[in-house]
């Protein structure tokens, strides 16, 4: 038995899963499970999340399982990823460097850390300065292929 074959049996098997479990939940009705969750019992829905992460969860696996296969397979491909690898840890040092933390208080009377509130300020840093590098690079790759022809 082949490898295609088992992936299309594997499939299979969670697409009826999931089937049967939708008809679960579209059988037991709105009005039933939110009467059913306000009392703590989430045992119709339950199910089909938690195929949905099974599912997410072989997913990624098998996504990164088979895309390290790929890179150690070629020492060109595995240099080039270590080094943007490499970059955009320098970018995570340089926005986390840049960032501070206060403790703030949140809409529902929780307190944000000041470690959180420094994280979340370091991601909003990350994605501008990533943003700022893609547009920056659009426009000169474009120039200069302006200015090339």
């Amino acid at each position: 038995m082949n490898i295609q074959t088992i992936v299309k049996v594997i499939s299979a098997v969670f697409g009826l899963l999931g089937v049967i479990f939708l008809f679960r939940v579209i059988g037991a009705g709105d009005e039933e499970i939110k009467m059913a969750a306000s009392m703590g019992d989430f045992g119709t829905v339950s199910p089909l999340v938690s195929l949905s992460i099974a599912i997410l969860v072989i997913t990624v696996i098998i996504t990164v399982l088979f895309s390290l296969l790929n890179l150690a397979s070629s020492g060109q491909k595995l240099k080039k990823s270590l080094l943007f690898i490499g970059c955009f840890v320098v970018i995570l040092v340089i926005a986390y460097g840049a960032s501070s933390g206060v403790e703030t208080p949140l809409k529902d009377g929780e307190i944000l850390s000041a470690s959180g509130s420094r994280w979340v300020e370091t991601g909003l840093r990350m994605f501008y300065l990533l943003a700022a590098l893609a547009i920056g690079s659009m426009v000169f790759f474009g120039g200069k292929k302006l200015f090339n022809r």
